[in-house]
């Protein structure tokens, strides 16, 4: 007779008592135990119990839901790990047709593991590798194997070259494009130097408009408060150099709405030769950067390549979000876990 728990009825805890038959295997001679379909991995809980346990660990941390059902730390840890491995079961064996590469950061001390998403399903697809290394890539592509690897027909990645040659050995036929909001990210950090160079340069009451107006300058206008549009008005008023650097760096933006190569390079043409004779030495080497990179910018311009990027820098958040909920826990296999089914749907 064993005893497991199942779903709650109100504020009362329900248990079952049932009856496990032993029998003796005839082929072994070992005395083996019933399997029975309804349990969890764990026999002393019922399956919709344990993905009644999943689904709440979805919103809130491992201790929260232990404290609140009176189960064990270890416990919930275990439940939640068997409703998130019946999630992928469900979704099936992925064969993408566009996606994104891109690390995240597990730990101190540059420990990188790779992310790759299915940009059509908008979901993760595998987690993995020991760095960002060539290597570690070629990883995923063995797990997805060589015939759905020849299905892949556009990869969004950074400008890491490692990325870009192992996506060119294991998919040659895949259009590589490089991620938008890196490239901007790159940008930012140009025009961030270029504020950091102001501020060494002068003093007084110059100098007081540049301090702590960082982010001021770094986010995008209609992200601001109105306190924050009047300091960078302020801003921008005092220094005529921040001012055509922020210009210029809200400006590049627009590259991504052309959809012609040739109209593309025009206008960043036009927008690198705007830099002559304004001393800004950070663009300029963000320029060249743009300049040697440019066959992956635009692959962005051709129709079968137009996907939404939005979902990328959605996922990065979201990842964030799970690292600083799981602080401290060194299951990797339960952060891959997390990642990989943070995208789909409930059971």
């Amino acid at each position: 007779m064993r005893r497991v728990r199942d779903l709650s009825c109100g504020d009362t805890r329900i248990y079952l008592e049932i009856e496990v038959r032993r029998v003796q295997c005839r082929s072994c001679g070992k005395v083996k135990t019933e399997r029975l379909e309804f349990l969890a991995d764990n026999p002393f809980y019922t399956k919709r119990f344990a993905h009644y346990v999943g689904r709440r660990c979805r919103q809130a941390t491992i201790k929260a839901i232990a404290s609140e059902l009176k189960l064990d730390w270890e416990t919930v840890k275990t439940l939640e790990k068997q409703y998130m491995r019946e999630q992928l079961a469900r979704a099936g064996t992925p064969g993408p047709k566009a996606i994104d590469i891109d690390e995240v950061s597990i730990r101190k001390g540059h420990t990188y593991r790779i992310v790759v998403s299915d940009l059509i399903r908008r979901r993760p697809i595998w987690f993995g590798g020991e760095d960002r290394s060539e290597a570690s890539l070629a990883q995923f592509y063995d797990f997805l194997g060589e015939k759905k690897a020849k299905g892949i027909r556009l990869a969004v990645m950074d400008m890491w070259k490692p990325f870009r040659n192992a996506t060119a050995a294991h998919a040659p036929q895949a259009a590589i494009l490089f991620d938008k909001f890196h490239i901007m990210r790159h940008l930012g950090e140009a025009l961030d130097k270029v504020r950091k160079a102001e501020y060494a340069r002068l003093s007084g009451k110059d100098r007081s408009y540049i301090k702590g107006q960082k982010y001021t300058l770094l986010s995008h206008r209609e992200n601001l408060s109105l306190e924050g549009k009047k300091a960078l008005k302020t801003l921008l008023a005092a220094n005529k150099r921040l001012n055509t650097a922020y210009l210029l760096k809200e400006s590049f933006g627009q590259l991504w709405d052309y959809e012609r190569e040739g109209w593309a390079r025009r206008f960043f043409e036009n927008w690198r030769n705007s830099l002559k004779w304004q001393r800004l030495e950070p663009y300029e080497k963000f320029a060249a950067m743009i300049d040697r990179h440019w066959d992956g910018i635009a692959a962005y311009c051709k129709p079968e390549n137009k996907v939404s990027l939005g979902f990328v820098e959605g996922l990065n958040n979201k990842i964030r979000v799970l690292q600083r909920r799981a602080y401290g826990l060194r299951d990797e296999e339960y952060l891959q876990l997390k990642i990989l089914t943070c995208m789909l749907p409930a059971l």
